[in-house]
């Protein structure tokens, strides 16, 4: 079967394959989409955590963009981890110039799910200013949004306050992940200048949660990519993350992979998603 939607995918490699590049491939291309790829750095890790981190050079990352542009081409593109400010302005700067146009979709990685920090505190600021402003949608975390917008994030309230917050800067879209906060009930925002949508949906209990920000971001991109309106993509896209939770292979020690390859059928979205939405 022939791809629908092409995904350019700027992020960086995860060895034990739970997360980056390779959770994002996985996740477009059991979605029906097409994904190319430009790598910003090579990360040595497993379940457990990040043992090493190697970044690429800005030219080469630049190089992969405008290659991949030039001839294949993207019909959305998703950003990961960015290192640090170089990497950042090699990514803007070559999106500017090859992508203008293109659905954007940035997940600001900053710590990865062990502890290891992903994007260095000097590079925070040239994420918000640079990136930020390039993107259809931004899909922080709590810890990642309260890096973003300087307060704590703690609650449903101080997460309306801190997706008006991003608004006010000049982000087109944000998705606010919820996932941080306890209880039984996941919430999520979604907040665009025309309003703000309320996700919630059972927490499932699960170890096998590495990733999960990868698959969502990607799965979200190769909605727009394929012609789906933002909300729709926002939905498929958290009820492919709960399937390929639910069919976790149960690997590793640590926080394990999903299973990205599940049989995901969109006419059991709602049924998948296990979602009430509510819009203000």
């Amino acid at each position: 079967m022939r791809p629908q939607g092409r995904v350019l995918v700027c992020a960086g490699s995860d060895s034990g394959g739970g997360a980056g590049i390779q959770a994002d491939i996985k996740t477009i291309t059991a979605l029906g989409g097409y994904a190319a790829t430009a790598v910003t750095a090579l990360t040595a890790q497993d379940t457990q955590g990040v043992q090493a981190v190697i970044g690429v050079p800005a030219d080469f990352i630049r190089l992969q963009i405008r290659m991949v542009l030039a001839d294949i081409g993207a019909d959305a593109i998703k950003t990961g981890m960015l290192a640090d400010v170089a990497t950042i302005t090699a990514v803007c700067d070559a999106l500017a110039e090859h992508g203008a146009g293109i659905p954007l979709v940035a997940d600001p990685v900053m710590v990865a799910k062990g502890g290891h920090r992903l994007l260095a505190e000097e590079a925070v600021a040239t994420l918000s200013e640079r990136l930020l402003p390039m993107a259809a949608l931004i899909t922080p975390n709590l810890p990642e949004a309260e890096a973003l917008v300087g307060f704590p994030v703690t609650d449903i309230a101080t997460m309306h306050r801190a997706a008006e917050a991003l608004l006010r800067r000049g982000v087109r879209a944000v998705l606010l992940k919820g996932g941080h906060l306890d209880g039984i009930v996941l919430t999520d925002i979604l907040a665009t200048p025309e309003g703000t949508e309320v996700f919630e949906s059972q927490r499932i209990a699960s170890r096998s949660t590495h990733g999960t920000g990868c698959t969502l971001a990607s799965a979200i991109a190769c909605g727009l990519a394929q012609g789906l309106a933002l909300r729709e993509a926002v939905r498929r896209g958290r009820a492919y993350v709960r399937a390929a939770m639910l069919a976790a292979p149960g690997l590793g020690s640590g926080h394990g992979p999903l299973g990205h390859g599940v049989t995901f059928d969109p006419a059991r979205l709602r049924e998948l998603d296990g979602c009430d939405a509510t819009t203000s």
